[in-house]
């Protein structure tokens, strides 16, 4: 079951209701802070009276009206980590990137966004929520501090409706402090998930604020809807509190009112309704059917607010000697562990992209994903609704107090309406903990805690370090890392009535289309093998957990590599090789195991490819992936013999290459139902793109598959082409090839770069008539500017001269200059030349650059003076900053073993978006999407 909320009047409403929730990701202002330098960090936290000192009292970019036009343009979700460089000196976990941990200049991240309110939503309650910022977030509105987010996990919301400027601008800021790592995995930086504004009356569905169960009764369900109403007003009365249920066609199937007496100021209280759904259709694996629970709060007659709650009806259970249940059918869980970065974008996902990944799975066989190692995105779970997929969701860090007990209520309210989600895991591999009293005694209150909030699923906790006491003596669903840790036959003769399930399996190293290990290169064979010796394969693994009904099932880590944890190895790898597909999502060999006994569908597929020049008559490892009975291997026409398939295993043959045709004819039931082939294919000749089948369709964001082929069409298994791309009509978010060595940049960016004005120094002018020529001025008569100014007794005008410095001044470059007002007229000189404001902003002139120079140069600025009104006036005494704009080179990539990824995003009113690729020696692609 998953929460949103209306954004516009239901079709059965009478009365608008007052409840907005406006999505506010565009159009925001980024910079690098700096974590110690203060100066670097724009000055803030350094004024006489602080934020936490005296309330409103934000200063440098946390003030209201800190002039931020110089800072780069963009919108969320943004993962500042992802468009960085790679460096040796970088974090091994978080994939070798130049920010975060150990580089303070790309640590902190400033974020700046300025919004309308209208006088006509005074009254209202005005907050603005957050699905989640990495990390230790600080946020600020208008200048007042609302307050700090530790984990960049967390979803949270403030409460501005105080400090609103309404019928004007107000300014939203957040810092984001990613030097501390959470995880051991790529966690990304900055505000990587969605932002809201949010406007309800007074009286209204508090966050989270509904709970929806079921209980199925033949051919019935009661549907058991809680809902939390917070009164943030001074209202003292009745109000009535109507439920509807709305069935999968949108036809409404149950309906409940009553009144109740409103909770008094800044109180609230919860209420439950018992509504029965006839026949109802079940939310599975097949056919995730959603229900939408609307909740009506009426206030004389009126709608004041709206509240949707999208859940499912289903039944769950883990049963000690059969495993696991879904609607009363056993149902062997098929799941892999996932982080949730993906190839180009980090950790800012669109949307889209969540569902692209969830299709992916699916296709694999997949009916599960565990969430590792924390709460996703609210549009996870939701694509996990709609698609069909079961959820272990996952806090991030065990422990008994307030930080850990209040993140695990904070997840489990969020997301516990969401039918994909069976099970609540409280914690993963905590090895100081996991054998001992101490990790026994954690669990058992976040177990019990846990099930004070939402008593429906079971909980579960990821054990490595042994089967045998502490924690998986009491946890109430055994949640087994690997068979390689321990014996999960003799731990589960000791606990008989404990449901257990495999969290964690495999850790296999593979490399895609990569089939002999050369550890100099960092590569491993993608054959499925024991990554160490006391562990298991893949296939090893699941045939341990299909013949044991016993235990639910298991997840493999990991579905997707990711960023990070590059074991066996270290630098220049920068991703890891245990996913069953690669960073952008392309298929491993052992996906194609995967899909022959998880799957539904006919399954037959060769390994390795058929392009070994250079290794005529050696002897070559052929596997065959198949769910056939049989299968018969050709090579150019002539039989290399049939193999019977054995449930859960695949089949090998030893062949001495020559070039031609591989071919497999796969039988069932004795009948020929499938062909694969793989064929030596020609020296590459064109570029070809195509939109991966798993893409939402009509979407604003496209995955887009770029490979070569020869003459006659075949893809190329082994070119490692560098592709330039161009783009029409839209942007490119990100590139990616799933090359775990690969240090190409994921994004081709403008670079920004703020150059302060240095040696400030003024004199007085004898006049207030302003030169149009820069004049000689004595040398004698500069000094520091501002400083000792007697603000009654100023000169006509000042003549004021500064120094700025330019590295690498290329002719390519946009240099800017960004005035802050000291004075009522000016004129501004660049190396003795007179330069212009810009038509678009009056305060802002763009510099030739005929006239700027490598290294010093050198700012004149002439103006009549400011006064000051009262003697208390803080008078600016910061003439500007210069900005650096320096073009990016074109979007790129090499293919890596036949592939390379890009996504892309149609502008908002384009018709079309044409995307062109181009490589030497190659003939040009192009896609157009409609």
């Amino acid at each position: 079951m998953s929460v949103s909320f209306l954004l516009s009047c239901l079709a059965f409403a009478q009365n608008k209701s007052e409840r907005e929730l406006i999505l506010i990701d565009k159009d925001w202002r980024f910079s690098f802070g700096h974590l110690y330098d203060t100066e670097k960090d724009f000055g803030h936290a350094t004024g006489y009276f602080s934020y936490l000192t005296k309330t409103g009292f934000g200063d440098g970019p946390a003030a209201k009206d800190f002039d931020d036009r110089a800072w780069r343009k963009l919108d969320l979700p943004h993962d500042w980590a992802v468009e960085q460089e790679f460096s040796e000196k970088g974090s091994f976990s978080h994939g070798f990137k130049t920010a975060g941990k150990g580089f303070p200049e790309k640590s902190i991240g400033w974020y700046r966004k300025k919004i309308n309110i209208p006088e006509t939503d005074n009254g209202k309650i005005i907050s603005l929520k957050f699905d989640g910022v990495f990390r230790n977030s600080k946020v600020f509105f208008n200048g007042y501090y609302l307050g700090t987010e530790q984990s960049g996990y967390n979803g949270f919301e403030y409460d501005v409706t105080a400090y609103v400027n309404y019928g004007g601008e107000n300014t939203i800021v957040v810092r984001a402090d990613a030097s501390m790592e959470e995880g051991w995995f790529y966690e990304g930086a900055g505000i990587y998930r969605h932002v809201y504004l949010q406007k309800t009356n007074p009286v209204h569905v508090a966050a989270n604020g509904t709970y929806v169960t079921s209980e199925l009764k033949n051919n019935s369900a009661d549907v058991i809807a809680d809902v939390t109403i917070e009164n943030k007003g001074n209202y003292k009365g009745s109000i009535e509190i109507v439920q509807t249920v709305l069935d999968p066609q949108n036809k409404q199937v149950a309906n409940f009112s009553e009144n109740i007496v409103a909770p008094e100021f800044y109180k609230t209280s919860t209420h439950s309704s018992k509504l029965y759904v006839e026949n109802p259709l079940l939310w599975s694996i097949e056919s995730p059917n959603l229900y939408r629970l609307v909740t009506q709060i009426k206030q004389n007659g009126k709608t004041i607010d709206n509240y949707e709650t999208t859940f499912g009806i289903r039944t769950i259970e883990f049963d000690p000697e059969n495993g696991f249940f879904l609607n009363g059918k056993p149902l062997k869980l098929k799941g892999t562990n996932n982080h949730q970065d993906h190839a180009g974008i980090g950790t800012a996902l669109p949307d889209e992209i969540q569902y692209y990944r969830i299709k992916k799975l699916k296709e694999m066989g997949l009916n599960a994903y565990r969430c590792s190692h924390h709460p996703p995105t609210p549009e996870l779970l939701k694509a996990c609704d709609e698609l069909g997929m079961l959820v272990i969701d996952e806090t991030r860090l065990m422990g008994i107090n307030d930080y850990h007990l209040n993140d695990l209520k904070r997840m489990m309210e969020r997301d516990r309406n969401h039918p994909s989600i069976f099970c609540w895991s409280v914690g993963n591999e905590e090895w100081n903990i996991e054998g001992n009293i101490v990790g026994e005694r954690i669990t058992n209150v976040m177990q019990n805690y846990a099930k004070s909030i939402e008593p429906t699923r079971p909980v579960t906790v990821g054990i490595s370090s042994g089967f045998k006491s502490g924690i998986s003596s009491v946890v109430e669903i055994m949640g087994y890392n690997y068979l390689g840790n321990g014996d999960i036959d003799a731990h589960r003769n000791q606990f008989k009535n404990q449901p257990g399930m495999g969290t964690e399996e495999g850790s296999t190293f593979a490399t895609r289309g990569i089939y002999f290990t050369d550890d100099a290169k960092h590569y491993q064979s993608a054959y499925d093998k024991k990554p160490r010796p006391s562990f298991y394969s893949i296939e090893e693994g699941w045939k341990f957990y299909a013949e044991r009904p016993y235990l639910a099932g298991m997840f493999i880590w990991t579905g997707f590599d990711y960023r990070g944890e590059p074991t066996p190895y270290g630098w220049p790898s920068v991703t890891s090789y245990f996913g069953m597909m690669d960073v952008c999502g392309f298929p491993k060999d052992n996906v194609f195991y995967l899909k022959s006994w998880w799957g539904t569908e006919p399954v037959l597929h060769i390994m390795p490819h058929w392009n070994w020049s250079g290794m005529e008559g050696k002897e070559i490892d052929v596997w065959v992936h198949s769910n056939c009975d049989e299968v018969e291997l050709f090579l150019n026409k002539k039989s290399l013999g049939k193999k019977k398939m054995q449930q859960n295993s695949h089949l090998e043959w030893k062949v001495n290459y020559a070039p031609g045709t591989l071919e497999a004819i796969g039988y069932k039931n004795g009948k020929k139902i499938l062909t694969e082939i793989q064929k030596t294919t020609g020296k590459a000749e064109n570029i070809k793109l195509s939109v991966d089948k798993e893409n939402v369709p009509n979407s604003k964001v496209t995955v887009v598959t770029v490979e070569v082929t020869d003459k006659n069409g075949l893809h190329i298994p082994t070119s490692n082409d560098e592709i330039e791309f161009s783009i029409k009509g839209g942007k490119i978010l990100g590139v990616g090839n799933g090359d775990p060595t690969s240090l190409e940049k994921d994004q081709f960016l403008n670079a920004i770069s703020l150059v302060q004005i240095t040696n400030f120094q003024e004199q007085k002018g004898l006049t207030a008539t302003l030169p149009q020529e820069l004049q000689n001025y004595p040398e004698n008569d500069w000094k520091t500017a501002f400083k000792d100014r007697d603000y009654k007794n100023q000169a006509p005008s000042y003549i004021y001269k500064g120094e700025f410095e330019l590295k690498n001044n290329l002719a390519s470059n946009i240099v800017s200059f960004f005035y802050k007002k000291i004075g009522v007229e000016t004129v501004v000189f660049i190396n003795g030349n007179k330069v212009n404001p810009s038509a678009e902003d009056s305060q802002k002139y763009i510099l030739d650059s005929a006239i700027l120079k490598e290294g010093k140069n050198t700012i004149h600025i002439v103006a009549t003076p400011l006064q000051k009104i009262k003697d208390w006036d803080v008078m600016n005494t910061d003439p500007g900053i210069i900005q650096v704009i320096t073009p990016a080179e074109p979007w790129k990539r090499k293919l890596f073993n036949g592939y390379a990824q890009i996504i892309i995003q149609k502008e908002e009113n384009a018709k079309e978006v044409i995307l062109s690729a181009s490589a030497k020696g190659l003939r040009a692609g192009s896609l157009n999407l409609k």
